[in-house]
């Protein structure tokens, strides 16, 4: 019999995996093939056809590029589809492992050629994915003081 992790054990597992993400920017495999990257794919929440991503391999065992692909919609306004698929990247970094990567040049009329980004599309930047290479000490996190960047309404100030 199969048993169904309860909402608070599945919000701490995601919890406990975001606090231990580390950036790495060295990576080996295994990456995902195809078909499991399709899998994850399909399970990342995703702004309705607000993304395209490019896969290749080179750096890392494997590389997406994310072009965000904002769509006109009665609903949806740009700022929103921007912040899913924004969204969508940090799951698949949850997801797969790895580092969000800005590049150089994501404007530059040659980049946007070679990876295929069309007009009204915006680069976002590169998903490196991989391994971390065992033995190497991950990057030390810092962490940040956020209550400056915190208003609270009525009396649940800290």
């Amino acid at each position: 019999m199969t048993t169904i992790p309860s909402a608070r054990e599945t919000a701490d597992q995601v919890a406990t995996a975001i606090r231990t993400r580390r950036s790495t920017i060295r990576l080996t495999g295994p990456a995902p093939g195809p078909h499991e990257l399709l899998d994850l794919l399909a399970a990342a929440p995703t702004a309705d056809l607000a993304e395209k991503i490019i896969a290749k391999h080179v750096r890392a065992p494997l590389i997406l590029a994310l072009v965000f692909q904002p769509r006109d919609h009665p609903t949806i306004p740009r700022w929103e589809q921007l912040a899913a698929t924004s969204a969508m990247a940090t799951t698949l970094l949850l997801l797969l492992g790895g580092i969000w990567y800005g590049g150089p040049y994501p404007d530059a009329p040659q980049v946007r050629k070679h990876l295929g980004v069309g007009d009204g599309e915006q680069l976002l930047g590169y998903l490196y994915i991989g391994t971390p290479i065992p033995g190497e000490e991950p990057r030390t996190r810092v962490t940040a003081d956020v209550r400056p960047k915190i208003t609270w309404l009525g009396d649940t100030a800290l």
